[in-house]
Parts: C-alpha cells; sequence; structure tokens
C-alpha cells in the first residue's frame, strides 16, 4: 500500500472513522447490504483526512493532489473482485473518433488519455500518480492502490468487440470504451491483500440523525456562491463562436501576441472577462489596474490586475509571466504557435475557474468544457 503505508496513523484512523460514519448512513439511500458512499463524499474525505489538495472540481486526471503525487479516486462496488470504470470523457471528439478505423480509435485514444495524464501532470507539477480504490462489498469495504499507468501504444491487442463497446488491453490494463457516451473505462482489481473494513449499516439512520439534531448537534454547510465565492470565464470568444463550433481568436486574448498595429512580445496574453460577467459581477475583481495575488495549481503566485476598456482583461505583471505559466508551460505551445479550441478539445477543458480567497488572493484552476455554460445557466 503506497500512500496508506507512508502516513501518519492518526490520519489513517481518522480516514477509517470517517468512512465507517458515512457507510453506516447507508439506508438513506436503500436496503442493500452493500455500504453506500457517494464518490464526492468519498473524495472530500480522504482529502480531509490526509490534508490533500482537492482538484476534484477541476475535472481533470486526478482528484486530489499531496507534494508531487496526483491521486484518482475511486469508488465502487466490487463485483466478484473487479470493476470497470469511468477515467476519462471525450464525448466532444466523437464525431472524430467515429469516423476512424478499430485501430486507429484505440492509438487516438491511448495518445488522448496519455495526453491529459501528461497536462494534469504540467498543471499541478506532479511527478508521479496512483489510483486510491474503495471497494464496497456487503457490510464490507476494501481499499487498495495501484498505478496510475499511461496506455502502451506500442502493445495493444483487442480482447473483444461489441455493438456498443470495445475491450483491449495493453498487456498491463483492460480497457473498455463505450461508444454512444465516447467514454473510456478501466479495469480495477481488487486485491487479496487490500485493507479490510468492516461495515456496519444503521437499520434507523433517521432516528440517529434526529437525535443529534434534539441535543443541540449542529450542523454548517457552506456553500460557494457563484459570483460571489468564483467565476469562470471562457478561453474562448463568445462573439465568434456559434453553438458547438467554439473559436479562440487568433488576434486577441491568449492570442493577443498576433494582433496587429504595432510591434508585439510573443508573451503578450489576456484572459478574456465576457461582458456578462462584467455586467452580472461587476464587484468580483478588484478595480482596473490594483494588483493581486493570483495562485496557480503549483502553488506559485502571478501578480494580476485586470485591464483594457471596459476591465475586459485579466493580465499578469510582467505579462510574460501568464503566457509563460499557461501556454508553455502547461498547454506546451511554442512562442509563435497559435491557441486554437482543437488543443483545447484535446485536453477536455476550454475554461478557467477563478476562486476569491480574500481582496488580494485569487485562485485560477482549469474547467472542463461546457462549465461556463453551466455557470451562466445557474447564474441566470
Amino acid at each position: 500500500m503506497n500512500f496508506i503505508s507512508q502516513q501518519n496513523k492518526d490520519n489513517i484512523n481518522l480516514y477509517f472513522s470517517y468512512l465507517r460514519a458515512v457507510c453506516a448512513l447507508s439506508r438513506l439511500f436503500g436496503e442493500s447490504n452493500v455500504p453506500y458512499v457517494y464518490y464526492r463524499i468519498s473524495e472530500n474525505i480522504f482529502c480531509k483526512s490526509f490534508n490533500a489538495q482537492n482538484l476534484s472540481r477541476s475535472d481533470l486526471a486526478y482528484d486530489a493532489k499531496i507534494g508531487k503525487v496526483g491521486i484518482g479516486l475511486k469508488t465502487f462496488i466490487s463485483h466478484r473482485g473487479k470493476s470497470l470504470e469511468k477515467i476519462a470523457e471525450f464525448d466532444k471528439l466523437s464525431p472524430e473518433l467515429r469516423e476512424l478505423s478499430i485501430t486507429d480509435l484505440i492509438l487516438k485514444l491511448s495518445k488522448l488519455r496519455n495526453e491529459r495524464i501528461d497536462f494534469a501532470n504540467r498543471t499541478y507539477g506532479l511527478e508521479k500518480g496512483i489510483y486510491h480504490c474503495v471497494a464496497r462489498k456487503e457490510n464490507l469495504i476494501q481499499i487498495f492502490e495501484t498505478d496510475y499507468d499511461y496506455i502502451d501504444s506500442n502493445s495493444i491487442k483487442i480482447i473483444k468487440r461489441h455493438k456498443t463497446s470495445l475491450h483491449f488491453t495493453d498487456g498491463v490494463n483492460e480497457y473498455s470504451f463505450n461508444f454512444p457516451k465516447s467514454t473510456l473505462f478501466k479495469r480495477f482489481y481488487t486485491p487479496d491483500n487490500s485493507i479490510k473494513i468492516k461495515i456496519q449499516i444503521l437499520e434507523d439512520p433517521y432516528s440517529a440523525i434526529l437525535e443529534l439534531f434534539q441535543k443541540g448537534f449542529v450542523v454548517r454547510k457552506i456553500f460557494e456562491i457563484p459570483g460571489k465565492d468564483f467565476v469562470i470565464l471562457p478561453l474562448y470568444s463568445l462573439i465568434l463562436s456559434k453553438d458547438e463550433e467554439k473559436i479562440v481568436p487568433e488576434k486577441s486574448g491568449l492570442n493577443q501576441w498576433n494582433a496587429g498595429g504595432r510591434k508585439r512580445n510573443l508573451g503578450e496574453v489576456y484572459i478574456p472577462i465576457p461582458a456578462i460577467i462584467r455586467k452580472s459581477f461587476p464587484y468580483f475583481f478588484p478595480p482596473k489596474d490594483k494588483i493581486f495575488n493570483l495562485h496557480v495549481p503549483t502553488n506559485e503566485i502571478l501578480s494580476t490586475k485586470i485591464c483594457q476598456a471596459n476591465n475586459k482583461a485579466l493580465m499578469t505583471k510582467p505579462n510574460k509571466a501568464l503566457s509563460d505559466w499557461l501556454l508553455r508551460k502547461v498547454l506546451k505551445l511554442n512562442e509563435g504557435e497559435l491557441l486554437t479550441y482543437d488543443k483545447l478539445k484535446i485536453l477536455g477543458i476550454d475554461s478557467v475557474r477563478i476562486n476569491k480567497i480574500d481582496k488580494n488572493n485569487y485562485k485560477i484552476d482549469f474547467a472542463k468544457i461546457g462549465n461556463f455554460n453551466e455557470f451562466i445557466d445557474y447564474c441566470n
């Protein structure tokens, strides 16, 4: 057990206690004797117990980070000691994938999966990854870890093909691709030496919860308020884009260095703040030209300000700092290479999420395709 064996005993016991407590309430959700724990709760428990950085809302390859290690967290029912679990979605690329032969499809999936792992490693400054799994069986959970492997495209063998799915292996892991949902799955095997935790499910969890409140127990849940605690900014143009055809402008935003009119530095870029964000949440960012700290996922801090007419641009000082981090280090674009929407689509992201820590400190992370529209729909 690579991760668990290296952790403080008190943290491990706290983690197990949280899992027992949550699983004890399984009757809130059904009559099964298989403990139930919602995967987001499992992620939160893990991060709280081990003081891990929670990455789950970014929807990149990992769900948590501790030091230089990225951790994919999986919670699932173990059927005969194995389970196929989703590891990547490629729904925005499905038209392109449908046109490929089976051989080319597997090679493309392998490349996409590996690129997204590399992208997450660059974004969060990671050196390795693991899967931490919570497998659920009748009155029992089993905890184990496994390697977070790249797909070896040189060792691919097709196992079987159905009308709606394709199963293949690279000699180390078994994968399945679902055609209708353009989703890639990996098979996880629960080892015999997994950590086994017996679960006692309360027959009447409602009474137990009610008793807590009657004793004066107060539950306080903190919700993040869209527009107050965070906003989502698209990396593409709302004006130029139409329906599913999104466009990153060639001469503005993250390609501002390519604009005409004067000689420009190749690091001259900004993240556009659309009019709908400026109008709906005029006080989310500091006033124009006021310097604030922007914390990137690797914990570096960029000196940042809101610039240009109508406060439409988020820029760093020096301006090159944003392009060095976002375009060079994370997106791996060369100087003079245009950012395109196709590049973002391959990585599964097209927006950034900006969280307000306080009036002088903000945090930036990536948001998956579709998050900006969901944010706007929610706020309206």
